[in-house]
């Protein structure tokens, strides 16, 4: 475990920052992303509520953006600043915008800390806002209020890529515009600059047309599976005003963020089929859906619907400024094209030779429609499938590989690859975390991420824009959810988009988190603490049969001091520090937590009781998938949830889950807690991979089997036919000695629900003797 903040490293890259009344000067510089350069020299300057800020009386930008910095001061500081045109006649903070500012970058700014106050001069007024970005994270160490003493610095930064950008998928799930803002505030915070806004999708479209009224007033409401059943409503749906996004785009201007809308096409179209028939391909209306994944609903390719989606265009580039327009281009399965007469005349007609090339024409109709007004066409990787237009700027998703052939092509490129920059990837595989896919992308994963692949040259890496994450929202109903799925992988992908590559530091960044931590808590965002959470673990079986326990813990940062009780009392810096496993009698409760050099917490208290009864448990996310696919996913009873647990481990191609390493001495009974879950999934052509087991009653069983998938059936523990969405199921085991394997497997129709198992329990005797056989 390493603690944070070794002096020696410190002494090489810290910065005074002095919370009122605390001598902590050898704190690192707590800003993230860390500046392009930096240098440390002269005596600390005091800033207080006597201190103006200063700007030239007239510049309407400077003044802009010292009203932003003493906003955002006061409201996580604390500290009250005035702004002021008047020449200071003494110390002061100082913006300028000054044309001869040493940055060679739009967006670049300097600093000066000295004696005599603060200056941060740019060239442009988005340099002049991310300076101010930097002063107020030096004005916010993590701890304390008011006054802030700032070590003497000369700092001058710029941009690593122009792009840095962050998707809001708004379709799936809706957010309320105050929600949206939440989001752009943190964007701006962490010097990202572009906000990629999905609108439409199969479940949703949420931008008012007015000229196509019913692609609200229909596609932006679905009925979810089990509606009105367990807290799952009976519509489900929402919308954006255009001038609720007029509103949106002007707030994010202020902030320095372009927002860059996502209008789905060819695929993804079911949401507004289901509005306008007659744009889809089959003529009929489709409901819109509430299933999640691929759908085979496309649009029609004659002139009219061509027409039809240009006026959309139309009504979205008035409201959105942006040079780019996202059309999406992923996932459009072919096969209604494929079956259409029509469709299929219309391609001859055209001299294509596919249905690849029919999708290379239609997006090349909006990219030749959106040039024509002065925007540029950018599209998911898909888009390279049958050539693209030479004005097409390419993101990728599927790897990096469609940005490795778009930029050879010549094409510009947004980094935005699939698992890695996809922030529905759970931050870890433990056992609290809520909904999301695995594998877990960790916030290491995200900072060691590299935008600009190794197979480009230097003249093709020219092409690439930057990079992006993405927060898909099929399993992200709320606020909250997303919060804890977006920081503070957020501070990652800032550092990673704006700081140099070769002064990335691992390390460095994990000692400056707590002060931005801080910050979250400041300002009320429900960050996960997961990268830093105590993980405690023991030899189940050992301590079964020796009735102790050998705890160890870790976390997955390896960071920070690991403090524990085995007493039930709250772990702090009194407590013992963990340096090497420690071993307890059973029963007892272990609880531990990770501090900051400081004795701060960095995450909250985790506990786990170990005795016989829970160590015969494993809960949803302890059981492994069953050999022959990987696929795993996080969700909730109801797709709409509203509170973060409980959650489910499931494979939707295999329902079945694996018990790993069961004790069996002496165990008569299974107990096995059981939801009852929504199918609302759309599979497309991996629909045939679904593995369908053989059941002995119409609605299926819970099959244990010994050893594997393939053993012995141990025990039959027939499903209800109706009831509850959480049950129970309890029945005898075949005796059976020794440490095996347990193999969960539903037998239930792959036409019906899935099944969630929450936990799984092994009885002993004295329990076992009630199960029901």
């Amino acid at each position: 475990m390493r603690k944070p903040r070794h002096l020696l490293c410190v002494a090489l890259l810290s910065f005074a920052v002095i919370a009122h009344g605390a001598d902590t000067s050898h704190a690192p510089l707590d800003v993230i992303p860390m500046p392009a350069q930096v240098a440390f020299a002269g005596e600390p300057f005091n800033v207080s509520a006597q201190t103006p800020v200063v700007v030239d009386a007239g510049d309407k930008a400077a003044r802009r953006t010292a009203d932003y910095l003493v906003a955002l001061t006061a409201h996580t500081r604390h500290l009250q600043l005035q702004v002021t045109d008047s020449e200071a006649l003494g110390p002061a903070i100082v913006f300028k915008l000054d044309p001869q500012a040493p940055v060679a970058s739009p967006e670049g700014y300097t600093i000066d800390v000295t004696p005599q106050g603060v200056r941060v001069a740019a060239r442009d007024e988005g340099g002049l806002f991310y300076g101010a970005i930097t002063v107020w994270q030096l004005l916010t160490p993590a701890h304390g209020t008011g006054d802030v003493k700032l070590g003497a610095v000369h700092i001058r930064d710029e941009p690593r890529f122009a792009w840095r950008g962050l998707m809001l998928d708004s379709a799936r799930h809706f957010q309320t515009p105050d929600e949206v803002r939440t989001i752009i505030d943190q964007m701006a915070q962490h010097k990202l600059n572009v906000l990629h806004w999905h609108l439409t999708d199969d479940q949703g479209w949420r931008i008012e047309i007015k000229r196509y009224p019913e692609l609200t007033g229909i596609g932006a409401w679905r009925t979810p599976p089990n509606a009105g059943e367990g807290g799952e409503p009976q519509r489900y749906g929402g919308y954006y005003t255009q001038d609720d996004i007029r509103a949106i785009v002007a707030y994010a201007a202020e902030r320095h963020i372009t927002v860059v809308p996502e209008i789905d096409m060819p695929g993804h179209a079911q949401a507004a089929v289901a509005s306008y028939p007659e744009i889809g391909v089959t003529g009929r209306r489709p409901p819109v859906s509430p299933d999640w994944g691929v759908h085979p609903y496309l649009y029609n390719v004659d002139d009219a619907t061509v027409h039809f989606l240009q006026n959309v265009l139309d009504e979205v580039m008035a409201l959105f400024p942006s040079t780019y327009i996202h059309v999406g281009g992923d996932e459009a399965v072919k096969d209604q094209w494929k079956a259409s007469p029509a469709v299929q005349a219309r391609m001859r007609a055209l001299k294509l030779k596919d249905e690849n090339a029919l999708q290379s024409w239609f997006i090349g109709q909006m990219g030749q429609y959106l040039a024509a007004h002065g925007r540029r066409l950018i599209g998911w990787d898909e888009i390279l499938e049958g050539g693209l237009p030479a004005s097409a700027t390419v993101m990728s998703w599927r790897g990096t590989q469609g940005a490795i052939d778009a930029a050879k092509q010549g094409h510009d490129v947004v980094l935005s690859p699939a698992p890695q920059l996809y922030l529905d990837q759970m931050q870890s595989d433990r056992a609290d975390e809520t909904t999301g896919r695995l594998p877990a992308m960790s916030l290491e994963n995200y900072y060691a991420f590299e935008a600009v692949p190794k197979a480009l040259d230097t003249r093709q890496a020219k092409h690439v824009l930057g990079m992006q994450a993405n927060m898909w929202t099929e399993h992200m109903p709320t606020l909250r959810h997303i919060e804890h799925a977006v920081f503070p992988r957020m501070d990652a992908l800032a550092e990673a988009a704006w700081s140099p590559a070769e002064a990335r530091d691992w390390h460095g960044f994990l000692d400056r988190l707590p002060a931005q931590l801080a910050r979250y808590r400041e300002q009320g965002i429900g960050y996960a603490d997961s990268a830093f959470a105590a993980s405690i673990e023991v030899d189940r079986n050992a301590a079964i049969s020796s009735g102790h326990a050998a705890v160890s813990l870790s976390n997955q940062s390896k960071y920070g001091s690991l403090h524990y009780t085995t007493d039930g009392t709250v772990p702090g810096a009194s407590s013992p520090l963990y340096v090497e496993p420690f071993v307890v009698k059973l029963p007892t409760t272990v609880k531990a937590v990770a501090l900051a050099d400081d004795g701060t917490p960095l995450t909250g208290v985790r506990e786990r009781l170990l005795d016989v009864a829970a160590l015969r448990s494993r809960t949803t996310g302890e059981l492994d998938n069953c050999p022959g696919s990987d696929f795993r996913l996080r969700v909730q009873p109801a797709p709409d949830a509203t509170t973060l647990s409980p959650t489910y481990l499931i494979n939707v191609f295999d329902n079945c889950r694996l018990y790993r390493a069961a004790k069996l001495e002496s165990i008569p009974a299974i107990s096995v807690e059981i939801a009852r879950l929504p199918r609302n999934f759309q599979l497309a052509h991996d629909a045939k991979l679904v593995v369908s087991h053989k059941a002995t009653t119409p609605q299926g069983e819970l099959v244990v089997r010994l050893g594997s998938c393939k053993g012995r059936t141990l025990a039959t523990l027939p499903l209800p036919k109706e009831g509850p969405s959480k049950f129970t199921l309890q029945g005898l085991l075949a005796a059976q000695a020794g440490v095996h394997d347990l193999c969960l497997v539903f037998t239930s129709p792959i036409t019906g629900p899935l099944y969630g198992i929450g936990k799984v329990s092994l009885l002993p005797v004295d329990v076992g003797a009630k199960a029901t056989p």
